[in-house]
Order: C-alpha cells, then structure tokens, then sequence
C-alpha cells in the first residue's frame, strides 16, 4: 500500500451508469453497423426528426389553471357552446373539497380536443 487513495482512484476507473455499450447495441440492432454511441438528448433529437409533425385528432383534453370558483356547469357550458358535444367533464378537487383548478373534458367527437386546444391554449377565458 505505497499509494495514496488518489491514485489508487485515478488508476482504477469504473464504467459510468448507461455506458457506451448500450448505445453500441441500439446502433447495430438499428443498422448503423459501427456507428458512434449517441447522448440521450442525441438520440431524441434524431427520433424527433424522423418523425413526421402530424398531429392525432384528440377527444380528450386536460384544462388547468382554472379559477377555484369554477364550477363543472360552467366548464361543460362553455366547452359544449363553443366546440361541440361532451362526453364528461371532471373537475379535480382536493381532500378538503376545494378546486384544484384542473378539469379533464372529453368529447363526443375526435378532433373536438384537438379544436379546443387551438382555440384555447394559453387563452385568458373571461378576461381572468
């Protein structure tokens, strides 16, 4: 033991969490053969550009930061008036009863999600 523990340390190397291994094996089950290991934020930026940008139409949608006094009435009336027939509207509340201020509404038809996401996302309602 004529070493200090830093050079034990700097002499003895670990692989890292996640090593280049991985990203070896997803290159050639992919068929890049011998390509470079990526990063992660790589690796999405290449899955996200071959993907096409088409959008889903969506029946679902998740609204937030509603005023505490907002009712579910209120929610499904201005929902139903101004996209198109509902399925459900749930309200969110906490142990105490209170409005978390999130609602979850679901349409009757596809694309009405997707319609009232254009129309409303980050919109002030009711100038509040």
């Amino acid at each position: 033991m004529d070493k200090s523990l830093d050079d034990i340390i700097a002499t003895r190397r670990t692989p890292r969490r996640g090593s280049s291994r991985r990203g070896t094996a997803k290159a050639q089950v992919l068929g890049r053969g011998n390509a470079a290991p990526t990063t992660r934020a790589q690796a999405a930026a290449t899955t996200a550009a071959a993907k096409p940008t088409v959008q889903q139409p969506a029946d679902k949608i998740i609204v937030s930061n509603l005023p505490q006094d907002v009712n579910e009435a209120q929610v499904k009336e201005l929902f139903h008036t101004t996209v198109g027939p509902l399925r459900e509207v749930t309200l969110h509340y906490d142990s105490a009863g209170r409005s978390k201020g999130v609602a979850a509404i679901h349409f009757q038809r596809k694309g009405d999600g997707t319609k009232a996401y254009q129309q409303y996302n980050n919109r002030l309602i009711d100038g509040s």
